[in-house]
Protein backbone atom coordinates (compact mmCIF):
# COMPACT_ATOMS: atom_id res chain seq x y z
CA UNK A 1 0.00 0.00 0.00
CA UNK A 2 2.99 2.32 0.49
CA UNK A 3 3.55 3.26 -3.18
CA UNK A 4 -0.18 3.79 -3.75
CA UNK A 5 -0.41 5.98 -0.67
CA UNK A 6 2.57 8.04 -1.82
CA UNK A 7 1.08 8.46 -5.27
CA UNK A 8 -2.28 9.51 -3.85
CA UNK A 9 -0.50 12.04 -1.65
CA UNK A 10 1.35 13.51 -4.63
CA UNK A 11 -1.86 13.77 -6.64
CA UNK A 12 -3.63 15.46 -3.73
CA UNK A 13 -0.76 17.95 -3.34
CA UNK A 14 -0.82 18.75 -7.07
CA UNK A 15 -4.59 19.31 -7.03
CA UNK A 16 -4.43 21.57 -3.97
CA UNK A 17 -1.54 23.57 -5.46
CA UNK A 18 -3.35 23.93 -8.79
CA UNK A 19 -6.57 25.15 -7.17
CA UNK A 20 -4.63 27.57 -4.98
CA UNK A 21 -2.60 29.03 -7.86
CA UNK A 22 -5.59 29.30 -10.20
CA UNK A 23 -7.86 30.80 -7.54
CA UNK A 24 -5.31 33.29 -6.27
CA UNK A 25 -4.20 34.03 -9.83
CA UNK A 26 -7.74 34.91 -10.93
CA UNK A 27 -8.20 37.29 -7.99
CA UNK A 28 -4.79 38.89 -8.57
CA UNK A 29 -5.35 39.21 -12.32
CA UNK A 30 -8.70 40.93 -11.96
CA UNK A 31 -7.51 43.20 -9.13
CA UNK A 32 -4.52 44.42 -11.14
CA UNK A 33 -6.63 44.70 -14.29
CA UNK A 34 -9.21 46.85 -12.47
CA UNK A 35 -6.47 49.15 -11.15
CA UNK A 36 -4.88 49.51 -14.59
CA UNK A 37 -8.25 50.15 -16.22
CA UNK A 38 -9.14 52.78 -13.61
CA UNK A 39 -5.80 54.51 -14.24
CA UNK A 40 -6.59 54.62 -17.94
CA UNK A 41 -10.13 55.89 -17.49
CA UNK A 42 -9.05 58.84 -15.34
CA UNK A 43 -6.20 59.48 -17.81
CA UNK A 44 -3.63 59.37 -15.04
CA UNK A 45 -0.20 60.47 -16.32
CA UNK A 46 1.35 57.42 -14.68
CA UNK A 47 -1.04 54.93 -16.32
CA UNK A 48 1.43 53.47 -18.82
CA UNK A 49 4.17 53.24 -16.21
CA UNK A 50 1.72 51.35 -14.00
CA UNK A 51 1.04 48.99 -16.90
CA UNK A 52 4.67 47.92 -17.02
CA UNK A 53 4.90 47.59 -13.25
CA UNK A 54 1.61 45.71 -13.01
CA UNK A 55 2.64 43.29 -15.77
CA UNK A 56 5.98 42.61 -14.09
CA UNK A 57 4.38 42.12 -10.67
CA UNK A 58 1.67 39.89 -12.14
CA UNK A 59 4.14 37.65 -13.96
CA UNK A 60 6.49 37.30 -10.98
CA UNK A 61 3.62 36.67 -8.56
CA UNK A 62 2.12 33.89 -10.71
CA UNK A 63 5.50 32.21 -11.02
CA UNK A 64 6.19 32.35 -7.28
CA UNK A 65 2.69 31.18 -6.35
CA UNK A 66 3.35 28.06 -8.42
CA UNK A 67 6.68 27.39 -6.71
CA UNK A 68 8.59 27.95 -9.94
CA UNK A 69 12.21 29.08 -10.10
CA UNK A 70 13.25 31.19 -13.11
CA UNK A 71 16.77 31.23 -14.51
CA UNK A 72 17.45 34.11 -16.91
CA UNK A 73 20.53 33.81 -19.12
CA UNK A 74 22.06 36.20 -21.62
CA UNK A 75 20.27 39.36 -20.44
CA UNK A 76 22.69 42.29 -20.77
CA UNK A 77 22.00 46.01 -20.75
CA UNK A 78 23.70 46.45 -24.12
CA UNK A 79 21.44 43.81 -25.67
CA UNK A 80 18.17 45.12 -24.25
CA UNK A 81 18.64 48.90 -24.15
CA UNK A 82 16.81 49.55 -27.46
CA UNK A 83 13.58 48.60 -29.24
CA UNK A 84 13.44 44.92 -30.18
CA UNK A 85 11.05 42.46 -31.78
CA UNK A 86 11.25 39.59 -29.28
CA UNK A 87 10.36 36.14 -30.65
CA UNK A 88 10.09 33.11 -28.35
CA UNK A 89 8.90 29.51 -28.46
CA UNK A 90 5.57 28.82 -26.78
CA UNK A 91 4.77 25.74 -24.66
CA UNK A 92 2.68 27.00 -21.75
CA UNK A 93 0.77 29.89 -20.23
CA UNK A 94 3.79 30.21 -17.95
CA UNK A 95 5.79 31.50 -20.93
CA UNK A 96 3.65 34.63 -20.73
CA UNK A 97 4.09 34.98 -16.97
CA UNK A 98 7.87 34.52 -17.20
CA UNK A 99 8.41 36.96 -20.07
CA UNK A 100 6.08 39.55 -18.52
CA UNK A 101 7.74 39.24 -15.13
CA UNK A 102 11.41 38.76 -15.87
CA UNK A 103 12.28 40.18 -19.30
CA UNK A 104 13.92 43.57 -18.64
CA UNK A 105 12.61 46.72 -20.30
CA UNK A 106 9.20 48.04 -21.34
CA UNK A 107 7.42 45.53 -23.51
CA UNK A 108 4.02 44.82 -25.00
CA UNK A 109 2.64 41.53 -26.27
CA UNK A 110 1.07 40.80 -29.62
CA UNK A 111 -1.55 38.13 -28.92
CA UNK A 112 -4.82 36.67 -30.10
CA UNK A 113 -8.01 38.71 -30.29
CA UNK A 114 -9.85 36.40 -27.87
CA UNK A 115 -8.02 37.86 -24.86
CA UNK A 116 -9.86 41.13 -25.38
CA UNK A 117 -13.15 39.41 -24.54
CA UNK A 118 -12.14 38.51 -20.99
CA UNK A 119 -14.05 40.88 -18.65
CA UNK A 120 -11.89 43.59 -17.03
CA UNK A 121 -8.67 41.88 -18.17
CA UNK A 122 -9.47 42.65 -21.81
CA UNK A 123 -10.11 46.30 -21.00
CA UNK A 124 -6.82 46.52 -19.09
CA UNK A 125 -5.07 44.86 -22.05
CA UNK A 126 -6.39 47.66 -24.27
CA UNK A 127 -5.44 50.36 -21.77
CA UNK A 128 -1.83 49.16 -21.67
CA UNK A 129 -1.56 49.11 -25.43
CA UNK A 130 -0.95 45.42 -25.97
CA UNK A 131 -1.71 44.56 -29.59
CA UNK A 132 -4.45 42.10 -30.51
CA UNK A 133 -4.44 40.02 -33.69
CA UNK A 134 -7.54 38.55 -35.31
CA UNK A 135 -6.07 35.39 -36.79
CA UNK A 136 -9.17 34.78 -38.91
CA UNK A 137 -9.02 38.15 -40.69
CA UNK A 138 -5.85 38.77 -42.70
CA UNK A 139 -6.56 42.47 -43.29
CA UNK A 140 -7.20 43.04 -39.57
CA UNK A 141 -4.02 41.12 -38.70
CA UNK A 142 -2.00 43.38 -41.03
CA UNK A 143 -3.50 46.46 -39.37
CA UNK A 144 -2.54 45.08 -35.96
CA UNK A 145 1.06 44.57 -37.04
CA UNK A 146 1.14 48.10 -38.44
CA UNK A 147 -0.08 49.32 -35.05
CA UNK A 148 2.70 47.38 -33.35
CA UNK A 149 5.23 48.91 -35.74
CA UNK A 150 4.03 52.42 -34.94
CA UNK A 151 4.36 51.74 -31.22
CA UNK A 152 7.90 50.46 -31.64
CA UNK A 153 8.91 53.60 -33.52
CA UNK A 154 7.03 56.17 -31.43
CA UNK A 155 7.40 54.73 -27.92
CA UNK A 156 10.61 52.70 -28.30
CA UNK A 157 8.96 49.61 -26.84
CA UNK A 158 9.92 45.98 -27.13
CA UNK A 159 7.21 43.90 -28.77
CA UNK A 160 6.90 40.22 -27.78
CA UNK A 161 5.47 37.64 -30.18
CA UNK A 162 5.15 33.86 -30.24
CA UNK A 163 5.67 33.11 -33.96
CA UNK A 164 4.26 29.58 -33.63
CA UNK A 165 0.87 31.23 -33.06
CA UNK A 166 -0.17 28.70 -30.40
CA UNK A 167 1.27 26.55 -27.62
CA UNK A 168 3.11 23.38 -28.58
CA UNK A 169 1.55 20.29 -26.98
CA UNK A 170 4.74 18.20 -27.08
CA UNK A 171 7.30 20.99 -26.71
CA UNK A 172 8.67 20.64 -30.23
CA UNK A 173 8.89 23.87 -32.18
CA UNK A 174 5.91 24.33 -34.52
CA UNK A 175 6.10 26.04 -37.94
CA UNK A 176 6.53 29.81 -37.69
CA UNK A 177 4.13 32.41 -39.01
CA UNK A 178 5.76 35.33 -40.82
CA UNK A 179 4.14 38.33 -39.12
CA UNK A 180 6.87 38.94 -36.53
CA UNK A 181 9.57 38.97 -39.18
CA UNK A 182 7.67 41.25 -41.55
CA UNK A 183 7.20 43.61 -38.58
CA UNK A 184 10.94 43.63 -37.84
CA UNK A 185 11.84 44.22 -41.48
CA UNK A 186 9.32 47.01 -41.95
CA UNK A 187 10.49 48.84 -38.82
CA UNK A 188 14.18 47.92 -39.25
CA UNK A 189 14.24 46.81 -35.61
CA UNK A 190 16.53 43.92 -34.55
CA UNK A 191 14.99 40.54 -33.70
CA UNK A 192 15.81 39.03 -30.31
CA UNK A 193 15.45 35.22 -30.29
CA UNK A 194 14.46 33.75 -26.92
CA UNK A 195 14.37 30.09 -25.93
CA UNK A 196 12.10 29.07 -23.03
CA UNK A 197 12.59 25.62 -21.50
CA UNK A 198 10.80 23.87 -18.64
CA UNK A 199 7.45 25.64 -18.81
CA UNK A 200 5.59 22.66 -20.29
CA UNK A 201 6.60 20.55 -17.27
CA UNK A 202 5.03 23.19 -15.03
CA UNK A 203 1.77 23.44 -16.99
CA UNK A 204 1.25 21.80 -20.38
CA UNK A 205 -1.08 22.94 -23.14
CA UNK A 206 -3.82 20.39 -22.49
CA UNK A 207 -3.51 20.28 -18.71
CA UNK A 208 -4.72 22.43 -15.83
CA UNK A 209 -2.30 20.78 -13.41
CA UNK A 210 0.43 23.06 -12.09
CA UNK A 211 3.67 21.64 -10.74
CA UNK A 212 6.72 23.40 -9.27
CA UNK A 213 9.83 23.37 -11.41
CA UNK A 214 12.57 25.40 -13.07
CA UNK A 215 11.97 27.51 -16.18
CA UNK A 216 15.05 28.65 -18.06
CA UNK A 217 14.89 31.70 -20.34
CA UNK A 218 17.86 32.10 -22.67
CA UNK A 219 18.30 35.28 -24.68
CA UNK A 220 20.24 34.98 -27.92
CA UNK A 221 22.09 37.61 -29.89
CA UNK A 222 19.97 40.24 -31.68
CA UNK A 223 19.62 39.57 -35.41
CA UNK A 224 20.25 42.71 -37.44
CA UNK A 225 17.85 43.42 -40.29
CA UNK A 226 19.53 46.64 -41.43
CA UNK A 227 19.15 47.06 -45.17
CA UNK A 228 16.96 43.98 -45.58
CA UNK A 229 13.44 44.07 -47.01
CA UNK A 230 10.30 41.99 -46.68
CA UNK A 231 11.59 39.90 -49.59
CA UNK A 232 14.14 38.52 -47.09
CA UNK A 233 11.50 37.42 -44.57
CA UNK A 234 11.94 33.68 -45.12
CA UNK A 235 15.69 33.88 -44.60
CA UNK A 236 15.28 35.95 -41.45
CA UNK A 237 12.59 33.56 -40.18
CA UNK A 238 14.87 30.55 -40.71
CA UNK A 239 17.73 32.26 -38.89
CA UNK A 240 15.54 33.15 -35.90
CA UNK A 241 14.07 29.64 -35.81
CA UNK A 242 17.51 28.05 -35.79
CA UNK A 243 18.69 30.38 -33.02
CA UNK A 244 15.63 29.62 -30.87
CA UNK A 245 16.16 25.88 -31.29
CA UNK A 246 19.78 26.31 -30.21
CA UNK A 247 18.59 28.22 -27.12
CA UNK A 248 15.95 25.64 -26.14
CA UNK A 249 16.50 22.45 -24.19
CA UNK A 250 17.70 19.91 -26.81
CA UNK A 251 14.99 17.47 -25.72
CA UNK A 252 12.40 19.88 -27.12
CA UNK A 253 14.02 20.11 -30.56
CA UNK A 254 12.58 17.56 -32.99
CA UNK A 255 15.40 16.20 -35.17
CA UNK A 256 13.54 16.98 -38.40
CA UNK A 257 13.11 20.61 -37.38
CA UNK A 258 16.43 21.23 -35.72
CA UNK A 259 18.13 23.17 -38.52
CA UNK A 260 15.90 24.21 -41.42
CA UNK A 261 17.82 25.41 -44.48
CA UNK A 262 18.86 29.04 -44.60
CA UNK A 263 19.60 30.05 -48.21
CA UNK A 264 21.64 33.11 -47.25
CA UNK A 265 23.19 33.84 -43.83
CA UNK A 266 21.66 36.70 -41.86
CA UNK A 267 24.30 38.33 -39.62
CA UNK A 268 23.85 38.87 -35.91
CA UNK A 269 24.85 42.22 -34.49
CA UNK A 270 27.54 40.34 -32.58
CA UNK A 271 28.99 36.87 -33.15
CA UNK A 272 26.38 34.24 -32.29
CA UNK A 273 26.88 32.34 -29.07
CA UNK A 274 24.86 29.69 -27.32
CA UNK A 275 24.20 30.77 -23.72
CA UNK A 276 23.42 27.16 -22.85
CA UNK A 277 27.05 26.16 -23.41
CA UNK A 278 28.98 29.41 -22.96
CA UNK A 279 30.42 29.61 -19.42
CA UNK A 280 30.62 33.41 -19.62
CA UNK A 281 26.87 33.74 -20.04
CA UNK A 282 25.16 35.99 -17.52
CA UNK A 283 22.66 34.08 -15.37
CA UNK A 284 20.02 35.46 -13.05
CA UNK A 285 18.52 33.11 -10.52
CA UNK A 286 15.37 34.49 -8.97
CA UNK A 287 15.68 32.58 -5.75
Amino acid sequence: MGPFRNRAGRVRTTVIRTLFVLGTGVVLTFALSAWVRFSGLVRAPWAHDHCSRASSFWGRAMVRLAGVQVVLEGATREKLDRPLVVVANHQSWFDVFVLAGFLPGRARFVAKEELRRIPIFGAAWETCGHVRVNRGDRAEAVRSLNEAGARIRNERLNVILFPEGTRSADGHLLPFKKGAFVLALQTQVPILPVGVSGSRAVMGKDSFRIRPGVITVRLGEPISVDGLTTADRDEVLNRARRDILDLMDPRDAAPSLAHPPTPHPIPSETPATNPATNPSTSTENTE
